[in-house]
């Protein structure tokens, strides 16, 4: 009877100890514990783990590369890329910029090109229209040269333009000036008109 493992006590028909239900295995039982299982035998403990990772989800491309972690009692290393602090910026309309897939450090920015942020000024906006939170102040008038030109009606066709040599870039008006008209006699009696 010593050299038996005892699982159950029983002391004036009272159960002191009961074992004999236990469902304790040495893999669930960490490693350099002991206890003892249903039959009442020691046993020690193989497992090299303190939490119960079977409801875990997680991915290799989920964790960081080079990074380890347990999930559903296996140790995985991690292949998610890490990106630190990304940045881009947008040259051009209807540009877009790509996030690129792994961990950021939410430091990275992603903005519109200086180049293309020195152009959004007032200056160079129409009056009225708001664009980013700046508003036009331009006329549509700058840099403008007018010129006044003067025609005189011919039997060809005539194409009135601005003198862009003198830095005219625009014509404000063109006057055409009266046909002429002349009535004259001739020596047969009669009138002779000239037109033109």
């Amino acid at each position: 009877m010593a050299n038996k493992n005892i699982s159950k006590v029983v002391y004036g028909g009272k159960t002191l100890i009961d074992l004999t239900a236990d469902t304790v295995t040495a893999d669930k039982v960490l490693k350099g514990y002991t206890t003892h299982d249903k039959s009442g035998a020691p046993i020690t403990g193989t497992c090299t783990f303190n939490a119960d990772t079977s409801d875990a989800t997680a991915a290799v491309a989920e964790i960081l590369t080079g990074k380890t972690a347990y999930v559903n009692g296996v140790k995985l290393t991690g292949t998610m890329k890490n990106n630190g602090a990304v940045t881009g910026t947008i040259s051009t309309k209807g540009e877009s910029y790509t996030i690129p897939v792994g961990y950021h450090d939410g430091s990275g920015k992603v903005a519109i090109s200086s180049t293309e942020q020195a152009k959004i000024i007032a200056t160079n906006i129409r009056s009225g229209v708001k664009i980013l939170g700046v508003t036009g102040t331009m006329s549509g008038t700058e840099g403008a040269k007018a010129e006044s030109k003067t025609a005189t009606p011919s039997t060809s066709q005539q194409t009135i333009l601005p003198d862009s040599t003198k830095g005219f870039n625009y014509i404000s008006q063109v006057v055409v000036e009266a046909i002429p008209y002349n009535e004259s006699d001739n020596p047969q009696g009669g009138v002779t008109v000239t037109i033109g």
